[in-house]
């Protein structure tokens, strides 16, 4: 009963500003000005994807994060963040007849280039902070250069990008 009457908090706390140490605001907005650039000069959709993806790693790690700072755990707490963005992300691009487009299929597969980007976006922005997270650990705990948690997992998703370009060329 105290975690339903908390609810309330809970969905204004995810709105209002706050301190995190997953991955920091100024990567999500690096990473949803990415998706807007893409569409906007016309990306594919695969590239696009990643970003998606990205996006949606990053929200999912800095909630979980807050979470995890504010002690509020119940069993599967990841699995159901998890579930609850990608439901967020993918059912209105779905609808919108973005996803499931037989004429946006990968080499006339039943898979979609914005379905493979958003996995290997998000695969790829987890992999850049964990990578970040395993630098500092051999650097002593500090970073190597002022913002290097913003720069590798958003690397990491330009470098994915480039690599599907060079791909669907």
């Amino acid at each position: 009963m105290k975690k339903i009457l908390s609810l309330p908090f809970l969905v204004f706390g995810l709105f209002s500003p706050f301190i995190t140490k997953a991955v920091c605001p100024f990567c999500t907005i690096a990473v949803a000005a990415g998706i807007g650039l893409s569409r906007w000069l016309g990306v594919d959709d695969s590239i696009t994807g990643i970003w998606i993806g990205g996006l949606t790693a990053s929200m999912i790690m800095w909630t979980l994060n807050w979470f995890n700072k504010k002690n509020f755990y119940f069993k599967g707490v990841g699995i159901v963040t998890t579930l609850t963005y990608y439901a967020v992300v993918v059912i209105p691009l779905y609808f919108m007849g973005f996803l499931a487009n037989s004429a946006n299929a990968v080499y006339g597969a039943w898979v979609d280039k914005l379905t493979i980007g958003i996995v290997v976006g998000s695969l790829g922005f987890w992999a850049g902070t964990e990578w970040y997270e395993l630098l500092k650990k051999r650097n002593g705990g500090h970073a190597h250069f002022p913002f290097e948690k913003i720069v590798v997992p958003v690397v990491s998703l330009l470098l994915l990008s480039l690599i599907f370009y060079i791909i669907i060329r």
